[in-house]
């Protein structure tokens, strides 16, 4: 059976709550509704606007009713200059629609996400105006689609972002407007980026200045190309050729594949846990992350696709100490691996830059990262250039600490991305992924076995840092005084992940045998977590020890332990040691005693909202609370087009809700897949299809306190290990629809192919 096969019998599981699959049920529930217009639009952080893209081009609806902008940003424009403000993600342009009979109208708009289109209708006294816009999920173009009950006049104009050093220009070319902005022989620019948008109307003949008039029963439709250096030698004229070669037959054709592409996005999973604020939420992530990454394409920014301004906030870059690895998070389990297909390259292009600064700097071997990076080699991070610049911005004229980069202090920028390189290989078994990303492995652990120290037994980390040290104006230029953080949680926990893993790619590769017993011993002998006694009760402690009062002070379980710990970690948790998810159990609980207010659980207001909950499902705090507080939080700090909103960070937060929901449902990460792990049984729910570590897709249900039939499917053949869903009673197998073994026991293996359909039923 095809996997394509598989996905439609998998979708008619008995029992589930509504026996319709992802798409219609958000079809008929979820979407995102606007009823005044946007206000942070444009925006240095997240716009606030109706939001549609296909993960290259993002389109952000802003402005009045009578001056429509619609902002195009694109994952591959990039100003490639290794300072901010004025380096990083940069805005190509915008399309504006001025309509004046439309002043002072009343404005809604939805944002639907199953068909990922945005439909507004602008109504002023008899006048109706309707705009239906979406980006083609398979090409660079952008539809406009006009409508209106009466005879209407629109001046559209399409502009290009001016100014930072772009060279602009715009003209016409047999009907089709066009305008292009490049950066280009700017010093220490490390590449040029041109981009050409153009655009074309159907339906109707544009007057001069680009003045059109809409007519009832008459649909307008405006059609925009963007094109980029990156996509093609010929980028402006590809983008010329594509607008004005556009014809109604191969827009419809566009719209079918469109429709396509995404009614295939729904289908790879889907969660019903009989709650409609969080379900909303779940299915709007999805959709953002859906707009925002795609294979092939240039990987998405701290915003995403949604930049509005240039200089957006810290550069738009990729943030290397979690933000960039964050958005990923719930891609693996909710079985949209082709989404993250783009995260490896920018770490790959980097890896020579990596080497010369741990040699340089260090004096070791591997790869040593900044904070910040960007694609195709570019370092983002570099300290101001003039001293006075330094001084301004930083209380300190010093513009060559640690060779003029900034690394803030720490280590692990490099080895925190090997956690989302871990999680697609356990989640695939791709032999040809594990080869791609094995050398960047391989420099992380030459890195470690290099920087790490044996003392008294075990195997300890010095100078790599729990946050950011860094001087500010507040520190007044004394910031060396806070370095010295000695096994920090963070530093312990991502390098015993590195080394975990390399044992286990290397021997799935059948490569460096002879080093393993080495990787072994160090994580054996690496140094334990420090634990101490807070009012009585054992508590984690952030760092063993540290001069910074912050660092020293960090007691229990909190967003950047939880990075080393367990997400992305995943070196502790119930299965792997009970006694010690104990303690962090009992952190969480105390989350909710400093708490001055709802919405501030785990302290996610800044960060870690995408970290801090499912880390709490994953140690197993009580599921009803976190759905309460994650409901909170939400409420507490969210926009209309349903993106839940840091203040440190974009589109990591579109991980929270549906990582948070997907380990309620199913976890697999300690190597044993356990369904429903933490969730109330009183409460119906099912999920299809999340996948597991193993390379297994997974379907249950549970109604009225019992779990259904569990169904898997084996992609890669692998051994599957699962907790007995229905614990002390005798399991049933069956294989490809006929009865095989009979299982028993609260934990059982057993043997798969590749393509097997398996079923477990519970046989009394």
């Amino acid at each position: 059976m095809t996997i394509q096969g598989f996905c439609l019998s998998m979708a008619l599981l008995p029992g589930l709550l509504q026996k319709v699959n992802a798409q219609e049920i958000y079809a008929g529930r979820y979407k995102a509704v606007f009823t005044s217009t946007p206000r942070k639009v444009p925006t240095s952080k997240t716009p606030d606007g109706p939001l549609a893209g296909n993960g290259d081009i993002g389109l952000t609806l802003g402005g009045d009713p009578d001056k429509l902008r619609f902002y195009l940003g694109k994952n591959d424009f990039w100003r490639a200059y290794p300072v901010y403000p004025g380096g990083g993600i940069a805005l190509p342009g915008w399309l504006e629609m001025n309509i004046p009979a439309l002043a002072g109208a009343d404005y809604y708009a939805e944002q639907i996400q199953d068909k990922a289109q945005i439909a507004a209708r602008f109504t002023k006294d008899s006048l109706s105006v309707s705009v239906k816009t979406w980006v083609s999920a398979t090409t660079n173009t952008v539809v406009v689609e006009l409508g209106t009950n009466r005879p209407c006049s629109v001046d559209f104009a399409l502009k290009a972002a001016e100014g930072n050093t772009s060279v602009n220009a715009e003209g016409v070319e047999a009907g089709t407007h066009w305008v292009t902005r490049s950066f280009e022989n700017t010093p220490l620019l490390a590449w040029p980026s041109h981009v050409a948008i153009a655009v074309k109307v159907l339906g109707t003949t544009p007057g001069n200045g680009g003045s059109i008039t809409l007519k009832p029963g008459t649909q307008t439709t405006l059609v925009v190309t963007m094109y980029s250096n990156h996509d093609s030698k010929d980028w402006k004229q590809k983008a010329i050729t594509g607008a004005k070669t556009t014809t109604p037959a191969k827009l419809n054709q566009l719209r079918k594949e469109h429709y396509a592409w995404w009614a295939k996005y729904w289908s790879r999973s889907s969660v019903q846990i009989g709650d409609p604020f969080l379900e909303k939420y779940y299915y709007a992530s999805q959709y953002l992350f859906g707009a925002t990454s795609r294979a092939g394409k240039f990987a998405p920014g701290i915003w995403g696709p949604f930049i509005t301004r240039d200089s957006a906030a810290w550069g738009g870059d990729y943030h290397l100490n979690y933000n960039y690895q964050a958005p990923y998070w719930a891609a693996y389990s909710s079985n949209h691996i082709d989404e993250t297909d783009n995260f490896d390259k920018p770490l790959l292009d980097y890896m020579q830059s990596g080497k010369q600064h741990a040699k340089e700097l260090l004096g070791i071997r591997g790869i040593y990262y900044p904070v910040g990076i960007g694609p195709m080699g570019l370092v983002t991070t570099r300290w101001p250039l003039t001293a006075d610049e330094m001084e301004k911005r930083y209380a300190s004229r010093e513009n060559t600490i640690d060779g003029g980069y900034k690394f803030l202090g720490q280590k692990i920028n490099a080895v925190f991305s090997v956690g989302n390189m871990l999680m697609r290989f356990y989640s695939t078994y791709d032999a040809a992924y594990a080869r791609k990303v094995y050398p960047y492995m391989h420099e992380c652990a030459n890195f470690w076995e290099d920087y790490l120290k044996f003392e008294n037994g075990r195997y300890v980390i010095y100078m790599d840092h729990y946050n950011e040290v860094m001087p500010n104006l507040k520190n007044k230029g004394q910031w060396r005084q806070l370095l010295g953080d000695f096994n920090s949680t963070l530093s312990v926990g991502l390098v015993k992940m590195l080394f975990k893993g390399m044992i286990d790619v290397s021997g799935f590769l059948n490569v460096d045998t002879e080093r393993r017993p080495k990787w072994e011993h160090i994580v054996k002998h690496m140094s334990q977590f420090t634990v101490r006694e807070v009012d009585g009760k054992p508590s984690l402690k952030g760092v063993e020890s540290s001069p910074s009062p912050i660092h020293s002070g960090v007691e229990g379980l909190a967003r950047v332990s939880i990075h080393g710990l367990v997400l992305p970690g995943g070196v502790c948790g119930p299965v792997t040691d009970p006694a010690f998810n104990q303690v962090l159990l009992g952190d969480v609980s105390r989350w909710k005693d400093k708490m001055k207010a709802p919405g501030e659980w785990a302290n996610t207001l800044g960060n870690g909202v995408e970290t801090c909950f499912p880390a709490a499902v994953r140690v197993g705090y009580d599921a009803d609370e976190v759905m309460k507080q994650l409901t909170d939080r939400i409420k507490r700090q969210s926009l209309p087009n349903l993106w839940i909103t840091a203040e440190g960070g974009g589109i990591e937060t579109l991980s929270a809700v549906p990582l948070t929901i997907n380990e309620m449902m199913m976890q697999s990460y300690e190597g044993v897949i356990r369904i429903f792990p933490n969730w109330n049984r009183t409460k119906n729910a099912s999920f299809n299809q999340l996948r597991a570590y193993g390379a297994f897709l997974v379907s249950s249900d549970l109604q009225e306190g019992k779990i259904g039939v569990v169904k898997l499917w084996s992609e890669a053949g692998r051994p599957c290990r699962i907790e007995n869903p229905w614990p002390g009673r005798p399991v049933q197998l069956l294989r490809n629809g006929k009865k095989a073994e009979r299982l028993s026991g609260s934990t059982f293996t057993f043997a798969t192919s590749p393509g097997e359909r398996l079923q477990l039923i519970d046989s009394l």
